[in-house]
């Protein structure tokens, strides 16, 4: 019974780790392409009609999601435990009107910083395939991380801490 237990917990942990390599070899392809250049916006206006400046000297997380994305919703609570801490600015996609946003901000109780992308101009500038995309900068806005797909929130309080050094 033993050695059973012992070769079904082998086998699980085989599992994660091909899954978390898997995962990771998928989000360091789909982020080949992202736009790599040091973050060149200044200001943005988000929902609430707030115009954002992004900091100097700071790290700044750009979450780009979307409402009907399963794994943006996992993630959302992760993001929106790190805009507790750090700058983060996140980018709605193909995600409806602001009141639509909106609603689904407070029905899932998230209070981020959010520009609504309808117009697809964020998503193109900074070449955005795949949902959920978070990219982080350092204090001098040069890209220092980017992943595609779900990251944790010891991941992202790890990159930004980093990004802060």
């Amino acid at each position: 019974m033993k050695a059973k237990i012992t070769h079904y917990i082998k086998e699980i942990l085989l599992f994660f780790i091909i899954t978390t390599l898997l995962a990771n070899g998928i989000s360091f392809y789909k982020s080949m392409e992202l736009n790599k250049q040091p973050l060149s916006i200044k200001e943005i206006t988000l929902l609430d009609n707030e115009k954002y400046t992004f900091p100097h000297a700071k790290p700044v997380l750009i979450h780009f999601w979307a409402s009907w994305c399963p794994t943006c919703k996992m993630e959302a609570s992760n993001i929106d435990s790190i805009a507790k801490n750090y700058e983060v600015v996140t980018i709605a996609v193909k995600s409806g009107s602001d009141e639509e946003i909106k609603k689904f901000l407070n029905d899932n109780h998230l209070d981020v910083k959010v520009f609504n992308d309808n117009s697809g101009f964020y998503t193109n500038k900074f070449n955005i395939a795949a949902f959920p995309t978070t990219l982080i900068y350092d204090k001098d806005k040069n890209l220092l991380f980017s992943e595609v797909g779900y990251t944790s929130t010891w991941g992202l309080y790890l990159r930004m801490w980093w990004a802060s050094l």
